[in-house]
């Protein structure tokens, strides 16, 4: 058998860095123990033994697979987390999407329902201003029948306009100081009479007495303006209509009637038209 004992070395599979640095520590501290008994036992007359014993061989790309690993892991978990965020932020939208287009459905839906009401509204308006006119109407015929009076005939143009808007206010109230829709002064309804015809006269009655031109009261037409006092101070004012008949807001009794001029006789009349 020779002097020199190989150990011979048993190499494994690597597995990882931890197991090879175990084997190091093991192999280094198994060299410190042979130098160290060599050393006490040594004698100048003992023959010396050499022994060689084959350390393990690290291999230097292992650090660098290890480093490599290492990285290729923390880059997987950087972009596991990436993914994770941008998964979370696309949620988001998603909800924040139908969050909107569910507001936006809501307001167009109350937008609708407002509209449809608006309409409704003003159809029950105009139903109500058409029912009101033909009772207005009728009242008025029923007034011409109980008074004995015959048919009279409407004048053409801007006059018809005006007596047919004081006759649609026969029943309706007296109020000092109103000009409509609901009530009317003296004054008031004859203003509003002549505003049907374009014409635009003084609110007072003292003012409208002394507008146009006088006429006598033997040679009236309709839509002359009577007046009850004097010229320029009178007290009350009403409308001719023809057939020896006159509309006046007569006082908070009586309120709009329709009634012939032996009624209540005015003092004069003044022509616009």
């Amino acid at each position: 058998m020779s002097h020199t004992a190989h150990i011979p070395s048993h190499r494994k599979p690597r597995r990882s860095a931890s197991k090879l640095a175990v084997r190091a520590g093991v192999a280094g501290g198994v060299l410190s123990t042979l130098a160290m008994a060599g050393t006490a036992s040594a004698s100048p007359a003992a023959e010396p033994v050499t022994e060689t014993m084959e350390m393990p061989v690290l291999d230097m790309d292992l650090a660098s697979e290890v480093s490599t690993a290492v990285a290729a892991a923390a880059e997987n978990t950087q972009a596991a987390a990436v993914d994770g965020e941008l998964n979370a932020q696309e949620e988001s939208a998603r909800t924040g999407a139908a969050a909107e287009a569910k507001k936006a459905k809501e307001a167009a839906e109350k937008k609708a329902k407002e509209e449809a009401d608006r309409k409704a509204e003003a159809e029950r308006a105009t139903r109500n201003a058409e029912r009101t006119a033909l009772k207005s109407t009728s009242a008025a015929a029923s007034a011409d029948s109980s008074q004995g009076v015959g048919t009279v005939t409407a004048p053409k143009g801007s006059a018809a306009a005006i007596i047919s808007f004081a006759r649609a206010q026969v029943g309706k109230a007296y109020v000092m100081g109103a000009t409509g829709p609901s009530a009317f002064d003296c004054s008031g309804l004859v203003q509003a009479a002549y505003r049907q015809a374009s014409v635009s006269l003084p609110r007072t009655s003292q003012a409208q007495s002394s507008f146009g031109k006088s006429v006598s009261l033997s040679a009236l037409q309709p839509g002359d303006i009577l007046y009850w006092g004097s010229k320029g101070s009178a007290y009350h004012v009403a409308l001719y209509v023809g057939g020896g008949k006159f509309v006046g807001a007569q006082n908070p009794s009586t309120g709009i009637v329709e009634r012939s001029l032996s009624y209540d006789r005015p003092t004069g009349a003044v022509r616009v038209l």
